[in-house]
């Protein structure tokens, strides 16, 4: 049995066991690069959208380093007031050069129209909705509120939308 035990070599030693251990190393190689490969990609994508995220902000800076504060403070003022009482542009205008209201200059008031981000359209729907759940309203007399000069002052395509999604 010595002998045989002698001629018969060691799996290690073999040929067929290196061509599988040589696959493997490959197979593990290629896989560690794909996965390098994605990791990278998706680190490049990463840093693109933070350097597009910067431009943008820069953007916005240069645009209003040579703003005014009171323009600033008109902007600041009408985004409040879309956000938390949902007031038609005309109404936000209003408010900020009232006598009564904010005493901006009509150039501030005018910037912050210009600059504000609101959804005019959900504005008056929230107006239209609040209006029919807390004043029993009927949608024509909500639709006049709306547009009245001395109501909400929306424009009629304003209006007109509120009314159509009001019970949607």
């Amino acid at each position: 049995m010595d002998n045989q035990e002698k001629t018969k070599k060691k799996f290690y030693k073999k040929w067929w066991f290196w061509v599988i251990v040589v696959i493997l190393f490959i197979a593990i190689a290629n896989s560690g690069d794909k996965k390098t490969n994605t990791t990278t990609t998706q680190q490049n994508e990463q840093k693109e959208q933070v350097n597009q995220g910067e431009q943008a902000k820069q953007e916005v800076e240069d645009t209003t380093k040579n703003v005014p504060v009171e323009y600033k403070s008109a902007l600041n003022k009408a985004t409040s007031y879309s956000k938390t009482m949902y007031m038609s542009k005309q109404a936000i205008y209003d408010q900020l050069t009232s006598s009564y209201g904010e005493k901006f200059s009509a150039e501030a008031a005018q910037y912050a129209i210009d600059n504000v981000k609101a959804d005019w359209n959900a504005n008056a729907l929230a107006k239209a909705k609040n209006y029919q759940s807390t004043m029993n309203m009927s949608s024509a007399a909500v639709h006049d509120q709306l547009i009245s000069i001395n109501g909400e002052k929306f424009t009629q395509s304003e209006a007109d939308y509120a009314i159509q999604h009001l019970n949607d």
